[in-house]
């Protein structure tokens, strides 16, 4: 197999944008965009990749499932105690990238994070299927465990002590909010011309500013 990809090349010409063509605030703008993917039918639109740092200034990033979203912000959930968790204790910022392949298409956004109450995170883990809410309490994510075995033995341990769908919310787990202060929509073009458009926060006014960059 060659490891060579200097000369892999695709076309960018599904569509275009320009910046008077976009919506006046970005949270609109971002409706419209997630819509279409929906239609499109891609595999799991919703997810995100968040990027966070870390004490040593180290950034880290995964992919994670968007579950809501507003003018307040984007919202996922993940157990606290997780890397990303800890990141984001030490630096309550976050970027994350939505990236649409089939449409030519990706939007990025960075903010400030915080958690979500506890009435929210309960409500949402209580929707969870029963094997989703048994398994943040088998795994204690990012720390080090021994096999595959370990992590089956954990579900089972805790299948016995919740034999019935009354699964409560683990103290360490829950959901982040991420407030929204930059926005950035891309749609590929031909011979990497691409469009960029950027909404940023007014530093006097706090109004939206609508701007293009370079690609």
């Amino acid at each position: 197999m060659s490891t060579d990809f200097s000369q892999a090349r695709v076309s960018y010409d599904k569509g275009a944008l320009d910046a008077d063509a976009v919506d006046a605030d970005p949270f609109t703008q971002f409706g419209a965009w997630f819509a279409q993917a929906l239609d499109a039918n891609l595999l799991e639109p919703y997810a995100m990749t968040v990027a966070t740092v870390g004490i040593d200034g180290q950034p880290s990033a995964r992919i994670v499932l968007l579950r809501g979203w507003d003018e307040h912000g984007f919202v996922f959930f993940t157990n606290y105690e997780s890397q990303k968790g800890h990141e984001i204790a030490y630096t309550p910022r976050a970027a994350l990238l939505f990236y649409w392949g089939p449409l030519e298409r990706q939007i990025r956004i960075e903010g400030t994070v915080s958690r979500l109450g506890d009435a929210e995170s309960d409500a949402y883990f209580a929707k969870r299927p029963r094997g989703h809410r048994l398994s943040a309490w088998a795994s204690h994510q990012s720390t080090v465990v021994p096999d595959r075995a370990f992590l089956e033995a954990q579900m089972q341990a805790y299948e016995a002590v919740y034999p019935d769908d009354d699964v409560p919310r683990p103290p360490y787990w829950g959901g982040y909010r991420v407030k929204a202060n930059r926005f950035e929509f891309w749609q590929g073009r031909r011979n990497r011309v691409h469009d960029r458009i950027l909404y940023r926060r007014a530093a006097a006014t706090g109004d939206w500013v609508i701007e293009r960059l370079a690609p």
